[in-house]
């Protein structure tokens, strides 16, 4: 079961977008797996996509679409990933755009495609064409919700988050969903999301705005470790609001804007690893006093993703030494052991190198018991830190994946 909170979603529209769901059958046959957005002329939008050179079909198209025009829709399907499919899965993303921009009116180049699912498998192309006059039929500014069911694949729940924000006295919507459960790992992992505000913002902000909000949320995560094919985030900013254009970062209301814009990115980012496939535990992993922001983060990574250490959590197994031999692994050039100190929660497990004098088992179970645990590791090298957030390694997750195309 995902840990934490399953409230329903509630979702604030966001003028200047429309969105309209559809089922096509691409594999998933009782709830709608197509999505169309809508966005507004006005509005200017930032991307950023998985780094795996195995990038899918879509996400070529969609990176070559936006150097070539100002996109006006998006389309996403779940189900299937269109991904290692070489020439075939080109002409697959071509088809769905061309499709949906013959419906709308709009150039072929203005439709951004995104899919995620199976890999290797062929996209069914005709199905999803045939739902797009649905999807464009239920075109509405309050279908988030709808969206957000739509783009799961693996999930167990939709994942979605709005923030209000006042600017210069107006009000100020931030409104974002999600989809992402398992092969998650930066950069990016096996994830979508959508974010869009209704601030007006020049397209060389918004590209910083997005970039510091995804190395603070999406690019601080991991469940298993895996990078996926398919992996994109999109910020839209359809400028409807009332309010001069935010043109520079030195404009003071910069920072007001990106602290509720990082609070959404975190809230997505972490209902991705609370949402992780079998998860019991979500771990934030906090190392401090390193020599750069570099090394802080691949010791925070390095026991992230240690099986081991994973698995301990899983089972209330207060086995320290797999944390610290995670540690002692990281590829950092330097270390001195002797100086390390290692807490679950408050509790010191090790200090100066070696078992905590104070450390009892019985601190262990109780803190590697509960749903959400802080691990801190403190190198006494520096200044720098970094956080990680992950997740425990439980049956379900083989379970899961080794069932997912059952």
């Amino acid at each position: 079961m995902p840990v934490g909170s399953d409230k329903p979603l509630a979702l604030l529209p966001i003028s200047g977008v429309r969105i309209g769901t559809a089922k096509a059958g691409i594999r998933q046959l009782e709830r709608d797996d197509v999505s169309v957005f809508e966005i507004s002329a006005s509005a200017t939008i930032a991307a950023v996509f998985t780094k795996n050179k195995f990038c899918a079909a879509p996400v070529y198209l969609a990176k070559k679409h936006l150097l070539e025009a100002p996109p006006r829709y998006l389309l996403v399907n779940s189900g299937n990933a269109n991904a290692g499919l070489g020439a075939e899965g080109e002409v697959a993303a071509h088809r769905c755009c061309k499709a949906l921009a013959e419906l709308v009116g709009c150039h072929e180049n203005q439709v951004l495609p995104f899919s995620t699912g199976v890999i290797g498998e062929p996209l069914a192309v005709d199905k999803l064409t045939v739902s797009l006059p649905l999807a464009i039929h239920n075109l509405s500014e309050n279908n988030w919700q709808h969206a957000a069911v739509a783009i799961m694949t693996t999930d167990t729940r939709p994942k979605g988050c709005s923030r209000t924000l006042l600017i210069d006295g107006k009000p100020i919507t931030i409104t974002g969903i999600a989809k992402g459960s398992g092969m998650i790992r930066p950069n990016m992992a096996t994830m979508l999301s959508y974010i869009a505000t209704d601030m007006p913002i020049d397209s060389d902000v918004l590209n910083k705005a997005l970039k510091k909000a995804t190395d603070l949320s999406f690019n601080a995560i991991t469940v298993d470790g895996d990078t996926s094919t398919n992996d994109a985030v999109v910020l839209i900013a359809t400028g409807k609001a009332k309010l001069k254009r935010l043109d520079s970062k030195s404009d003071e209301r910069y920072d007001v804007f990106l602290a509720s814009l990082i609070e959404v990115f975190q809230h997505l980012s972490g209902a991705i690893v609370r949402d992780g496939e079998g998860a019991t535990k979500v771990i934030s992993i906090n190392v401090e006093q390193a020599r750069t922001v570099k090394d802080a983060r691949e010791v925070a990574y390095t026991v992230a993703q240690s099986p081991l250490v994973k698995t301990a959590f899983f089972a209330a197994d207060p086995n320290w030494g797999r944390i610290l031999a995670a540690v002692g692994r990281a590829d950092i050039e330097q270390m001195d052991i002797d100086n390390i100190s290692i807490y679950l929660d408050d509790v010191c497990i090790v200090e100066q190198g070696k078992r905590s004098i104070k450390y009892t088992e019985e601190q262990g179970v109780e803190v590697m018991s509960a749903d959400e645990i802080t691990v801190r590791i403190v190198l006494a090298q520096g200044q720098s830190s970094a956080s990680i957030l992950t997740c425990d390694l439980s049956y379900d997750y083989v379970k899961i994946n080794a069932e997912y195309r059952s």
